[in-house]
């Protein structure tokens, strides 16, 4: 799954205005993982239905077969791709199918003695579908309730990450468009090259031009940040920073190496945004007076 444009769209609007833009990361995670439990509860129905009687465990016949892809069979064992990268610098398919198995059933010895341990519980998870109906006993049930989660922690993941990386480009391009600043003074570049209309998904660069100089840009939705993070835009060479938030320690910092900021949930917010133009000398016009008629408008243009 990706950001959509409205998204895209609607997290711009919420930075430009000071506000906090996560609800609309976390609206799309909940969208995604309810879609997920839907179609992860009909699959569940069908295998059991389609392994009834048999002895062997149907969860791992069906939800492991190898003719999965990787990354299902990695989710329904209860890790996921990225972590099975991590731990053996590989996500091949056979070793997905071979760590997923391994853990699965390391899983399922823990279940199973939790359950022995604790034989007082009881629990019992009934699914509904088309009026037919499958009873999942506790074990099942502890299976398909961490496979749950793993699934939504991936969202998740997944999705703070591609939200930064989609809303980069546009937001930048917004501020631009905003201040009335010629395209000629500004670029989108990728390692040199000119991105690709709709790649959204690779590290991005952008710059504020100005004569012979290139100004690199960088922007970094995070909350309010720690040194670390004005570390690393000046470690790659950044000269503007615009950030979510920042602490007074980033801001001393971004300062003393004269790398200019913008924080957009401030007093003033991405106005500060002209600052910048003026210390770099770039040709731009006053703000319109109305600002949300102007970004309809960008927006047609940017997306």
């Amino acid at each position: 799954m990706t950001i959509t444009e409205q998204v895209a769209k609607n997290i711009i609007k919420k930075l430009l205005k000071g506000e906090d833009y996560r609800i609309e990361v976390v609206t799309l995670i909940n969208a995604g993982f309810l879609q997920f439990a839907v179609d992860f509860f009909k699959k569940i129905v069908d295998a059991k239905l389609k392994n009834k009687g048999i002895t062997v465990d149907w969860y791992k016949k069906e939800f492991l077969n190898p003719n999965l892809s990787a990354r299902d069979i990695a989710i329904n064992s209860g890790l996921n791709e990225k972590t099975i990268h991590n731990m053996f610098n590989s996500s091949t398919k056979e070793i997905v199918i071979d760590a997923s198995n391994e853990h699965y059933d390391t899983l399922y010895e823990a279940i199973k003695s939790l359950v022995d341990a604790e034989h007082d519980l009881e629990l019992t998870l009934t699914i509904k579908f088309k009026g037919v109906s499958v009873d999942l006993n506790v074990s099942e049930s502890l299976i398909v309730i961490n496979t749950l989660a793993v699934k939504r922690s991936a969202l998740r993941g997944g999705l703070w990450s591609t939200a930064g990386k989609r809303v980069e480009k546009p937001l930048m391009q917004t501020l631009c468009k905003l201040y009335g600043v010629s395209e000629n003074n500004y670029s989108l570049k990728i390692k040199g090259k000119e991105i690709e209309k709709d790649d959204f998904e690779r590290e991005i660069d952008f710059y504020l031009i100005e004569g012979g100089n290139q100004y690199k840009c960088e922007v970094k939705l995070m909350g309010r940040g720690n040194p670390e993070s004005a570390d690393a835009v000046i470690a790659r060479d950044s000269k503007v920073f615009v950030a979510d938030k920042l602490s007074d320690t980033n801001k001393k910092q971004l300062n003393s190496r004269k790398v200019e900021w913008v924080e957009l949930r401030s007093d003033g917010g991405f106005k500060r945004f002209e600052i910048v133009l003026d210390n770099f000398k770039i040709p731009h016009n006053k703000l319109p007076n109305n600002i949300d008629k102007e970004l309809d408008k960008v927006f047609k243009e940017i997306f």
